[in-house]
C-alpha cells in the first residue's frame, strides 16, 4: 500500500542533504549506494532517486532480485527519515535530471560544507552519467535520534522508558 509524503517533508527531502538508497541480496547481505538527489512525484507517492551508473551496479542488480529499497534521508544536524518501497523502474537520466542533479551537488557541497566537509571533495564524487530509480513510497520512518526514533512518520511519539 502506497503512502503520501507530505508537502513539508518533501520540501526537505529535496533540500540538498544526504541521500542514500539501501538494498540488500537474495542472501539479505545489506548494499547501500550514495543518491545524487531526489525528486519527490506523484503528489508524494513516489521518489525518484539519483544513482552514478559508476557506483550502483550492486544496487540495481539487488533491484533486479527483489525490487525493495529504503532510500535515507539525513542533514548534519541528524535529522533523518527513511522512505521503503518498491521499485517502479530505473532508466537512463536525462538532460533535466542532470540539471537536477547538478543543482543537488552544489546544494550537497555546501551543507557538508558546514562540518568542515571541503566542497572539492563533494564534487568529487562521480555523478554523470546516472540512473533515475523511481520508488514507490510505501513506509515512511522518523530516523532522527530521540523519542520515536524508528517509528512511523504520522503515528504518535513513543515515550522514554526509565
Amino acid at each position: 500500500m502506497q503512502v503520501q509524503i507530505p508537502t513539508e517533508l518533501a520540501e526537505f527531502l529535496q533540500s540538498g542533504i544526504s541521500i542514500l538508497v539501501g538494498t540488500r541480496d537474495a542472501r539479505l547481505t545489506p548494499e547501500a549506494a550514495r543518491v545524487l538527489g531526489a525528486r519527490i512525484e506523484n503528489g508524494g507517492r513516489e521518489v525518484v532517486a539519483f544513482l552514478s551508473k559508476a557506483t550502483a551496479e550492486r544496487t540495481l542488480a539487488n533491484l533486479r532480485d527483489n525490487g525493495r529499497a529504503a532510500v535515507c534521508f539525513t542533514s548534519v544536524d541528524h535529522r533523518s527519515y527513511q522512505i521503503k518501497g518498491r521499485a517502479l523502474e530505473v532508466r537512463d537520466a536525462d538532460e533535466d535530471d542532470r540539471k537536477l542533479i547538478e543543482r543537488y551537488r552544489a546544494a550537497v557541497a555546501q551543507h557538508f560544507g558546514t562540518v568542515g566537509l571541503p566542497p572539492r571533495l563533494t564534487y568529487r564524487m562521480s555523478y554523470w552519467p546516472a540512473h533515475a530509480l523511481r520508488v514507490a513510497v510505501e513506509e515512511v520512518f522518523i530516523q532522527t535520534p530521540g523519542p520515536g526514533a524508528g517509528g512511523p512518520l504520522g503515528q504518535p511519539r513513543r515515550g522514554l522508558k526509565s
